[in-house]
């Protein structure tokens, strides 16, 4: 009996091993979206004090250092050689970030979101091979519209925040393109060179609303807070994901960001969301659990 209980505990350890190793890709995504939402508070009490642009700047520069010291970015050597691959991937995550940040000081947060999903979806599309990529990515665009919180506001929406919002999901869908050379050329440390790259990028913008405010204990602490929930912190996670999950599956499953959103602002924020929100967050999460299923499937 003992004999047998150990064989088949032997039998099953592989199996086991293999599943969690296939989950652990997805649930660093959740888990990103989860800290990147969450920083979107503290970002929000920093906008009436130093503006959209010098938050995005200050959020960066901090992460960057964070992950710097982390990481020892020292000890490597950047060939020039190798510039293409951490260039377009450091230069369309800062102008993404700052995009989107400029979006949500004009636009519900919401409606930024979905916009700004439109670029990983339009991506998904493009790398689909099979009608079953199209159904999931059809019912995340669906997901995405009752979203749309248009029902619930009388006043009508900013369109150039609307195209700051498209500019961001443009440069996501670069970002995640340019993150697949990234991570195959420097590995763990593509995303401390990407947000250093990015802070570069962008530091022309928000440098000039710099000022002796950035020295009061408030800002600091919530900018420290904001770099590591929505930069350090979710940016390696999902650097650890791309190079583990086909482009398709990583730009669906994060389409589910404005669900893990609505359901933040639920348990933090004391929201309350109508019924065809709610269907809309279960058109979303139903779309990416389809998309992460299929292509299990198809690799078994």
């Amino acid at each position: 009996m003992l004999y047998h209980h150990s064989k088949l505990l032997i039998m099953c350890s592989p199996l086991s091993r293999q599943t969690q190793t296939e989950l652990l890709p997805p649930g660093a995504v959740v888990l990103a979206m989860v800290s990147i939402t969450t920083g979107v508070s503290f970002a929000r009490t920093l906008f009436p004090l130093i503006g959209a642009s010098a938050t995005t700047v200050l959020r960066l520069g901090l992460a960057s250092i964070i992950l710097a010291i982390i990481m020892r970015i020292w000890r490597i050597r950047i060939p020039l050689r190798t510039l293409p691959a951490i260039l377009p991937y450091g230069m369309s995550l800062g102008i993404m970030n700052l995009l989107f940040y400029m979006a949500i000081s004009r636009i519900p947060l919401g409606i930024a979101l979905a916009v700004e999903f439109m670029g990983p979806l339009v991506l998904a599309v493009s790398f689909s091979r099979n009608k079953s990529d199209f159904l999931w990515t059809g019912l995340a665009v669906v997901g995405l519209f009752l979203l749309l919180p248009l029902r619930h506001d009388p006043h009508p929406v900013d369109p150039t925040g609307m195209l700051f919002a498209l500019g961001a999901g443009i440069c996501w869908a670069i970002y995640i393109l340019a993150g697949k050379k990234a991570g195959a050329a420097f590995g763990t440390y593509a995303p401390t060179l990407g947000m250093i790259t990015g802070t570069l990028t962008i530091l022309p913008f928000g440098i000039t609303q710099f000022g002796s405010q950035l020295l009061h204990p408030h800002i600091i602490w919530d900018a420290l807070a904001l770099a590591a929930l929505s930069s350090a912190f979710p940016y390696s996670l999902e650097m650890y994901a791309l190079r583990r999950l086909p482009t398709k599956t990583f730009s669906v499953l994060t389409s589910g960001e404005p669900a893990v959103g609505a359901i933040m602002g639920v348990l933090l924020l004391g929201e309350h969301l109508p019924l065809p929100d709610w269907l809309g967050i279960a058109a979303i999460v139903t779309a990416s659990l389809g998309t992460t299923l299929m292509n299990r499937r198809k690799t078994i």
